[in-house]
């Protein structure tokens, strides 16, 4: 896969955020979804079902670019040593992990997940990290008080949440000012030929992958189907304005089929 590091600013007058949008679950002008329709306790089951697979299969599924995706996430942060973060949607920690590394052992890095089973493997695998915890929670309502963390970050998770705008006006909530705000998402490519290859090909590959590692087909299909209506990187920034981010910026990877975007909580 190819990296592309082009960087867009969403910030300025024309990105000034119009009324907001309702928590609904309908498709906004754009014909963007504002959530995803499916609902959360099925989703919850769905991620339990396919934790022992869900590690390889993002590896083979993105070609091991996954990782390379969490560090440049890591990054964007902008943490430094004795921090607190907290990683939203965190499935099975390995992002929490390395943000727990940066953040060192007087830091403290917070995992936040949906799925029992996911926070249960993730506890197991990281119990030595004495900075690092994992509990079920939920990302709309999330347990901790305003500005308690230094950045906060969600990757892979926001195409699962009910209200998108919402899960940003929670990340926000519970950073400081002058923190961040980052989300690594998959997206579509600019290009419409392409965003058709890469779509038809992930709803395709998905589920046969998932039945030869022994994951649940129809598990793997709901991943490809979440991007259907789901807002391209340009609408997503300015859903992280809409929530009152600042500095909006954000990159697409690997040909556009995963995006990184950055906000910062303003003063």
């Amino acid at each position: 896969m190819v990296r592309s590091d082009a960087s867009l600013e969403i910030d300025g007058p024309e990105a000034a955020p119009g009324p907001r949008a309702p928590v609904s679950r309908a498709t906004d002008r754009e014909g963007s979804r504002s959530g995803n329709p499916v609902p959360e306790a099925d989703v919850a089951g769905m991620f339990d079902a396919i934790t022992p697979v869900y590690d390889r299969m993002n590896t083979l599924m993105t070609l091991g670019s996954d990782a390379r995706w969490r560090r440049r996430a890591v990054a964007e942060t902008a943490l430094g040593p004795a921090e607190a973060v907290i990683d939203v949607a965190c499935g099975t920690g390995k992002l929490t992990a390395l943000l727990a590394g940066v953040v060192g052992p007087f830091g403290r890095a917070e995992g936040i997940d949906l799925s029992p089973v996911m926070i249960e493997k993730a506890s197991a695998r990281y119990r030595s990290m004495v900075q690092l915890r994992f509990q079920v929670g939920n990302a709309l309502s999330l347990p901790f008080a305003d500005g308690e963390f230094d950045a906060a970050t969600i990757a892979f998770g926001l195409r699962n949440l009910a209200d998108f705008e919402g899960g940003f006006r929670e990340l926000r909530r519970v950073v400081r000012p002058g923190g961040r705000v980052v989300c690594l998402e998959l997206s579509l490519p600019r290009s419409r030929t392409w965003a058709r290859v890469f779509h038809g090909t992930f709803r395709r590959v998905a589920p046969v992958a998932a039945s030869i590692i022994g994951g649940r087909r129809s598990a793997y299909r709901y991943l490809p189907d979440s991007l259907d209506g789901f807002p391209p990187a340009e609408r997503l920034a300015l859903l992280m304005r809409s929530a009152g981010l600042t500095d909006v910026r954000f990159w697409r990877l690997s040909t556009g089929v995963v995006a990184l975007h950055r906000g910062t909580v303003p003063d």
